[in-house]
């Protein structure tokens, strides 16, 4: 089987996954424990996708030295062999059987087991396991040469000679095992003195093992640290592990190449035990330089990933202190006295913790005196979040909310972070908050109210730490006379009202706010910036402006976009107004009251309301007729008494 770059503990689960068992019949699981409990050898039943042994009998524990292994790792129980047991068991899955004597086992006690594996697929409900049966070959050995032994004593001087030819296939077999080895092994007696040293120990420490066996193992490859300090002898792992039977493992050391070069090596040093008797001990290292090289770069990638990450961090802060030095107030712009008392209560209400209702026209710049407050207060290192209530379907309110967890509802494919959980420790901003619908007030009238709130589908309950800062267009005082609001509510709300004047009850602002919108949108497009004259000027302070400074930026950025020879020009209705302030009196109607004013915009407001039949908002409803949106009419509508 050609084996990809893929982690080898990931080898055997891809295994099952791509062998499946259709032509085998499937095997009921207490069965197939039976029947493996009566198995007279150690027997395995394993699941490979898993690797997790699902079954095992008396002899496979007291093979391994547990009183238990079902629900363990078949690969931990042959580590450094996971290569060999994906092949072997794609081969036992692929042809009905397969027997190795390539999976070396460790005991719990630690020491290694040469065994010989014949396994075979079973098809279970759902999956392919393996049925494995274990032979320990050192007992079977043992047991060969003790019945070998009683056979020449029968048999005499001939089966004498077979016995021997076997003990000499036996070595013969131990050579081509520590052959194979892909790893450094050598072994040591109970005095230090080397006994064995396998070919790829020899390649990686340059000496061969003529040269090494019979000598002092330490003296010759483990005599210094890294840095070339003495290692004493009795303060080494190596022999610790004979001097005191016990398994010795080091994860970065230094042994000696015999040009003198230093190999950077992880080792498992392990007692060779006979009985009570200690009488040496197996070494089994590997060269551990490259993937050492490959740590140390990773930990330098990820050194230089955290100094970036620190510098974008800083140039952030420096970027955030750029904006904020060339704003005045937020981008707050104008001078008159609406604008500085405005700007007067953001300065008392933001270092407070105080909730705040902003009340005014839509356009008049609510989300701006929120993102001043917020930045004015102690948690402006926090988000400010903002929540539009009036874009909020009703059936999706909690969830946007409090957030949900994954099955709450059909659609709740996975668990969803609501908006108090991204404000914690910050700002909620709740925008036309009167949009709430009356049976969702109440739930968050109760996290006002306790600093706490359950997700949907959740029984948990979380705590939150957010100031909120509300704004709506209504008059909220009306809509709790009129039962659409709850006043428990709205007094939790309106701690500390701000009022936002339209923009045609301070038209001083009118020109500073023009100016700044005309710099913005030529930077934003990429165009020249016209001059505004003091006639363009004239013609926008005669407007009334419904949609207040938002339809101030859009006509803005209309007329530079349409200016031809850096002059602007202005599609906007008359106003008698405009004839009085530019003094032109030629043929001029006369000037209206604002009584007169007020009886003309009433009776047009009425006649767009017949003509739509009644309707406000939607196709063909007054509003379009006015080309202003519903909102502003509402609000001009009960402002002028027209409706309740």
């Amino acid at each position: 089987m050609q084996m990809s770059n893929h982690d080898e503990t990931d080898l055997v689960p891809r295994l099952a996954s791509d062998t499946p068992a259709s032509d085998m019949s499937p095997c009921p699981g207490d069965l197939l424990a039976q029947t493996v409990s009566l198995m007279p050898k150690a027997t395995f039943v394993v699941d490979p996708g898993r690797d997790r042994i699902e079954a095992a009998n008396e002899g496979a524990c007291r093979l391994f030295g547990y009183d238990r292994l079902k629900g363990r790792s078949f690969t931990g129980l042959h580590p450094g062999c996971e290569p060999h047991i994906a092949v072997f068991a794609e081969e036992a899955i692929h042809r009905g059987t397969a027997w190795t004597r390539r999976l070396e086992g460790r005991a719990r006690t630690g020491n290694s087991l040469a065994l010989e594996y014949v396994c075979k697929p079973v098809a279970a409900a759902d999956r392919t396991l393996l049925v494995l049966t274990a032979t320990d070959l050192v007992e079977q050995s043992r047991r060969d040469i003790e019945t070998d032994t009683t056979s020449a004593h029968r048999s005499g001087i001939m089966e004498w000679h077979r016995l021997q030819q076997f003990f000499h296939e036996m070595a013969r077999l131990n050579d081509l095992i520590l052959t194979a080895a892909g790893d450094g092994i050598y072994g040591v007696d109970a005095t230090g003195k080397t006994t064995f040293v396998n070919p790829a120990a020899e390649r990686m420490l340059g000496w061969s093992a003529a040269d090494l066996i019979g000598r002092d193992m330490h003296s010759a490859i483990h005599h210094k640290h890294a840095d070339g300090s003495v290692y004493p002898a009795e303060k080494c792992p190596i022999y610790n592990s004979f001097h005191y039977a016990r398994i010795n493992r080091v994860d970065d050391e230094t042994f000696w190449r015999k040009d003198g070069k230093p190999v950077r090596v992880e080792y498992t040093s392990t007692p060779i035990i006979d009985g009570d008797a200690v009488l040496g001990a197996v070494i089994l290292f590997r060269d551990i330089a490259q993937r050492k090289e490959q740590e140390r770069q990773l930990t330098e990638a990820l050194a230089e990933v955290d100094r970036l990450r620190s510098r974008l961090e800083m140039e952030n802060a420096y970027l955030q202190e750029e904006i904020r030095a060339q704003r005045n107030h937020r981008e707050i712009i104008g001078s008159s006295d609406a604008i500085a008392d405005t700007i007067r209560q953001i300065e008392l209400v933001a270092p407070t913790e105080a909730n705040v209702l902003i009340i005014g026209e839509s356009g008049t710049g609510k989300e701006l005196v929120a993102q001043a407050i917020h930045d004015d207060s102690a948690r402006r290192e926090r988000p400010l979040i903002r929540v539009n209530c009036a874009a909020i379907p009703r059936e999706l309110f909690e969830s946007e909310f409090f957030g949900h967890v994954r099955g709450a509802f059909t659609s709740a494919l996975r668990d969803r972070v609501g908006r108090f959980e991204l404000a914690d420790g910050g700002t909620l901003f709740l925008d036309e908050v009167g949009e709430i619908p009356m049976e969702l007030q109440g739930k968050l009238l109760r996290v006002l109210q306790d600093k706490s709130y359950e997700r949907v589908g959740e029984a948990k309950t979380r705590k939150t730490n957010v100031r909120i800062i509300a704004a709506t267009n209504r008059d909220l005082q009306s809509e709790v006379e009129a039962g659409r609001f709850r006043e428990d509510l709205y007094f939790r709300l309106n701690v500390f009202p701000i009022f936002l004047k339209p923009l045609r009850d301070r038209r001083d602002d009118i020109p500073p706010l023009a100016e700044h919108f005309l710099n913005l949108c030529c930077r934003r497009l990429g165009i020249a910036k016209p001059a505004l004259s003091r006639a363009n000027v004239v013609d926008l302070m005669a407007y009334e402006w419904p949609g207040n400074a938002r339809e101030l930026e859009n006509v803005i950025e209309r007329a530079a976009i349409l200016s031809r020879g850096g002059r602007l020009s202005f599609e906007l209705p008359i106003h008698p107004q405009r004839l009085a302030l530019t003094g032109d009196m030629a043929g001029a109607p006369a000037i209206e009251t604002d009584a007169q004013m007020r009886e003309r915009e009433v009776a047009n407001l009425k006649a767009a309301v017949e003509a739509a039949g009644g309707r406000i908002s939607g196709p063909g409803g007054a509003a379009e007729l006015l080309d202003m949106k519903p909102t502003t009419l509402y609000s001009r509508l009960r402002r002028l008494g027209l409706q309740e």
